[in-house]
């Protein structure tokens, strides 16, 4: 056997987990100790995703209650589908509320405009809150994405209109383990314990080189590995607003243009069954009544091909 640590920059390094969690087998990934955090396996998620943010607004219009939700970006399929749905139906989105999740950031932790083509914020506005019927909308004020002005009171402005927290918190984990752009060995979420990390609170932070490297095959930076066009810093919720939410639902489904090759595979397990730490942001779930849709194309076995190049 040829036996070797891993390369120092990767995040997590106990590898009796690592060997223990690329092994689990596609009938057992639906079993964890925690009763509340439930893995389901299926085809797709796209579905499941749009109905449960349509399902919310109309309820939130039936029983005229306030509905508070972060989203991750960019997902402009989705929110698309989300407002064509919200159009055909009639649904009133008047108490809606939607934070966005992350957004870019420069050298200097100035946090990129709306107007920013590969901006979350923009996305989001361009793709959900513009698609919506005029009639039907929320008031533009009930869109919240960072600003400079905003990223030292967003965590605050979270609990503020959620009353103690958003209702629900949609993610999928990063190559590095990431939720939003909380990433494993940033300076910025530097902690001494666990405990401590999952009550740190919105800020900007310097991102993981993994994180700038898999951004830079995501479609709004050209598919095509060119991380000098990858902003180095980010503005992101804190790990205390994914614990505040009162539900949580993250997916698993990222796969490399519709092909097998996917970054997303063996993260997936590690933020599933590995231990919970700082190191791997994600698992932070685990501790949570939260709920995770994990693809056929991730939960798919994986081992060394030979005969398999690029």
């Amino acid at each position: 056997m040829f036996k070797f640590k891993p390369a120092p920059f990767v995040p997590y390094q106990n590898e009796e987990v690592l060997e223990r969690c690329r092994n689990i087998k596609r009938e057992d990934m639906e079993k964890h100790p925690n009763p509340n955090f439930r893995i389901h396996i299926t085809n797709a998620v796209g579905g499941i995703w749009v109905s449960d943010i349509v399902a919310r607004i109309i309820k939130s219009d039936y029983e005229d209650k306030k509905c508070t939700m972060i989203f991750p970006n960019p997902a402009p399929d989705i929110y698309a589908a989300v407002a064509e749905t919200i159009n055909r139906m009639n649904i009133n989105c008047r108490n809606v509320n939607i934070f966005t999740m992350d957004e870019w950031a420069d050298q200097d932790g100035n946090i990129a405009p709306i107007t920013y083509k590969a901006g979350f914020g923009h996305s989001t506005m361009k793709y959900f809150y513009s698609n919506i019927r005029e009639d039907l909308r929320m008031p533009i004020e009930q869109m919240r994405y960072f600003t400079n002005e905003n990223i030292n009171d967003y965590s605050k402005l979270i609990c503020e209109v959620g009353e103690g927290g958003a209702d629900v918190c949609y993610s999928g984990p990063g190559w590095a383990g990431h939720i939003a752009f909380i990433d494993p060995n940033t300076p910025e979420f530097a902690c001494n314990s666990l405990e401590e990390f999952i009550n740190m609170d919105a800020r900007v932070v310097t991102l993981n080189p993994m994180t700038i490297m898999q951004n830079s095959l995501h479609g709004c930076f050209g598919c095509s590995g060119d991380i000098a066009n990858v902003p180095p810093r980010a503005a992101t919720i804190g790990p205390a607003d994914v614990k505040r939410a009162r539900c949580r639902i993250e997916m698993h489904d990222t796969t490399t243009m519709g092909s097998f090759s996917s970054w997303q595979r063996m993260i997936s397990r590690l933020v599933l069954y590995g231990e919970v730490t700082p190191q791997v942001p994600s698992s932070i779930l685990q501790l949570w009544d939260t709920d995770v849709y994990v693809t056929e194309d991730i939960a798919k076995p994986f081992e060394c091909w030979e005969e398999v190049g690029y």
